[in-house]
């Protein structure tokens, strides 16, 4: 399917999807896609539920383009967390193969060399006074979404067709999809006491992923090898506990959640949890996050030196050792953990931490 798609071909994709939705209405577009064995990127070109526009140009290009919008909610995700962020793109960088946002709502690192294909797209009969909802949304060379951004209410909505207009691809066909190799990094640590001693050498939390690459191992690998004192496996319960006890105590927290190309990040406080089945929920205004507690195999606690002091976060991983989401406490360079947050992470712990 990676020709233009000719209109039987859309035609059984569309019937089947119709097929699906009726059985299953409820499903995400990422697991209609699944049950449909192809890609989402592959069910939003062919047109299934939505009406789609192919966009064409880099992938920086196309994003610094995005602040037109005006005020928006961005959506990152990965196959077991969804995190939602309203807010407008304030300072961008997006020139290089890594870029940037911040700003006070929306906070973003970008991976663009997995930006891979992008689309406006139209879903009927959603939310907004039209009965549309809108978006701009891109994927990774595997077909998976790295960011989707909406358009609301408060948004520009004038801009549509200015950036419809400015990217508009010549032709629309479906992506080629193929999928990424697997991590080839080793998943148990070959020189253990090496890889403490580098761990307890940072003097900052990005020097983790060089440290990961030096030694050429898995995170999760890294974790189980460095000690308790640096990084210990919690209850399978700890990221309620911890929201629970930063919602009751006001304690702000940054949440970070990536996709292949995106990792987007949440600072401040929450405050509606509420749990759906297997979905553990945040329900605030600017901020959702949608986090299915079936797919934690193990939570860590992780404690990091740096200059300013010790960090901790508590980390979840799936069954693969894949990174589902991350929490910290609040802070800046220069300023030393909150000391509330601190507590909070100790307390999930049997063993004392290195301080």
């Amino acid at each position: 399917m990676n020709a233009i798609p000719s209109a039987e071909l859309i035609r059984q994709l569309q019937a089947s999807h119709a097929a699906l939705r009726e059985r299953e209405p409820k499903l995400r577009a990422r697991d209609v896609a699944r049950r449909l064995a192809i890609s989402e990127a592959e069910l939003v070109a062919a047109g299934c539920g939505v009406d789609s526009i192919a966009l064409a140009g880099t992938p920086q290009a196309l994003f610094r383009d995005l602040p037109g919008f005006g005020r928006v909610m961005v959506l990152t995700r990965n196959d077991w967390c969804v995190h939602e962020r309203h807010g407008e793109y304030e300072e961008v960088e997006a020139e290089k193969a890594i870029g940037l946002v911040l700003g006070s709502d929306i906070d973003l690192r970008l991976f663009f060399n997995y930006w891979h294909s992008a689309f406006a797209v139209t879903e009927r009969g959603g939310d907004g006074e039209k009965g549309e909802r809108r978006s701009i949304q891109f994927f990774a060379a595997d077909g998976e979404a790295v960011h989707k951004v909406y358009l609301t209410s408060q948004s520009n909505e004038s801009h549509w067709d200015t950036y419809i207009a400015t990217h508009k691809a010549a032709e629309h066909k479906l992506p080629r999809v193929a999928p990424y190799p697997a991590d080839s990094a080793a998943r148990h640590a070959a020189a253990p006491t090496a890889l403490r001693d580098a761990w307890l050498a940072l003097t900052d939390t990005h020097g983790f992923f060089p440290m990961l690459r030096k030694f050429d191992i898995q995170r999760l690998g890294a974790l189980e090898a460095v000690g308790a004192d640096l990084a210990q496996q919690v209850a399978s319960d700890a990221v309620q506990t911890l929201l629970n006890s930063a919602a009751a105590q006001a304690l702000p927290i940054m949440c970070f959640v990536g996709s292949r190309g995106v990792v987007q990040i949440h600072s401040g406080p929450v405050k509606k949890l509420l749990r759906t089945g297997p979905w553990f929920n945040v329900l605030d205004p600017d901020f959702n996050l949608h986090l299915n507690t079936t797919a934690i195999a193990s939570s860590w606690v992780v404690n990091k030196p740096t200059s300013d002091g010790w960090v901790t976060s508590l980390e979840l991983y799936a069954e693969s050792g894949e990174l589902i989401v991350q929490f910290f406490g609040v802070r800046k360079p220069g300023i030393p953990e909150d000391r509330a947050w601190r507590a909070l992470l100790e307390g999930l712990c049997a063993t004392p931490l290195a301080a």
